[in-house]
């Protein structure tokens, strides 16, 4: 069992699940979110993406190549947030469906950042937790943008929030020279749009391509290093069989998003509170509108995940983004899981 640092990891992750009335409403996530990640489980609506850098008014789809729109339905509280319910956006409150929110602790709307050849206009980074929120303007010419992590992200997805372009994603395990795209199933592909270059500990890099760095446009980034007991992103290749695979991660779960790499299956994410029991079989994909399917599964266990599905009834490689929470906290102390 992995040692963390991070003694309660619900101050820097947390899955909220509700029930949409239609008016007004309070959720009490237990910390001010800084990017929060909203979901209707019974209906197929969009996904809804909001955080403290662009502004809670200011919504993006990852299940879409949509420009960022703006909208009246979250205002950010210090233990969470006020809802309104807005006909638009029937992710977020409408009335008599169930929801989930995924949200993460940054740092506020953060300060411009001028670690990269091209400065951010925000950088908002919690280094304690491996978590930073990154805007900046497009200058048509390669460069790097400073991430403040004070160290290397594993994983980083970026979205033009001025045209109408695919969300691209950079994981480790795929490499620098190839992207996977969020809102898309498709496999890995050959690309530049991260300049063939590993991320260092204070910046990643971007080429002069129009889908990260088009002059004039603005762009946002959420990147993530791992912290131990609290975080991981790796990858598995399927075993083909119904005893699926085991995943180690270094401690339970409770979100864990996957994606086969080397095929066309979807972004499926799970959590700990749907249902809140193993098989965990309530599954939602990051690159669909569709409801919540129940007909996949994984087992969360004390020391990572172990696939159930059909989705793991072939011979792809798998890469994943968990968050969770090591039994033993910092200085032998056992952590405070909730």
């Amino acid at each position: 069992m992995a040692y963390t640092t991070i003694n309660k990891s619900t101050d820097y992750f947390n899955t909220k699940i509700y029930t949409g009335n239609g008016g007004t409403q309070s959720i009490n996530v237990g910390f001010q979110p800084d990017w929060s990640w909203f979901k209707s489980r019974d209906a197929t609506n969009y996904h809804a993406l909001i955080d403290a850098v662009r502004g809670e008014t200011k919504v993006i789809y990852s299940n879409g190549t949509d420009v960022e729109a703006t909208y009246t339905a979250v205002d950010f509280t210090s233990t969470g947030y006020d809802l309104t319910h807005n006909s638009s956006l029937n992710s977020i409150n409408s009335n008599g469906s169930t929801k989930v929110a995924w949200n993460w602790k940054a740092n506020g709307q953060g300060s411009a950042n001028t670690d990269g050849s091209i400065n951010t206009t925000y950088t908002s980074a919690n280094t304690t937790a491996g978590f930073s929120i990154c805007k900046w303007t497009g200058t048509g010419s390669a460069g790097t943008i400073g991430h403040g992590l004070g160290a290397v992200p594993k994983m980083i997805i970026i979205k033009d929030l001025s045209n109408t372009r695919d969300w691209f994603v950079y994981h480790a395990s795929v490499g620098n020279n190839k992207r996977l795209k969020l809102n898309d199933t498709v496999a890995e592909g050959a690309s530049t749009v991260f300049n063939s270059t590993t991320p260092t500990s204070s910046v990643f890099s971007i080429d002069g391509s129009v889908y990260v760095n088009n002059s004039g446009s603005n762009y946002i980034a959420y990147c993530f290093a791992e912290k131990t007991g609290y975080s991981k992103f790796g990858s598995w290749v399927s075993n083909n069989s119904a005893d699926g695979t085991f995943v180690y991660t270094g401690f339970a779960p409770s979100f864990v998003m996957l994606k086969e790499y080397d095929g066309t299956n979807q972004w499926v994410m799970y959590d700990n509170k749907r249902p809140g029991y193993n098989q965990t079989s309530n599954a939602l994909f990051a690159n669909a509108s569709s409801a919540e399917a129940t007909d996949l599964g994984i087992d969360i266990l004390s020391n990572g995940y172990k696939i159930r599905s059909t989705n793991n009834q072939n011979t792809g490689s798998y890469i994943y983004m968990a968050f969770g929470q090591s039994i033993v906290g910092s200085n032998n102390i056992p952590a405070t899981a909730r």
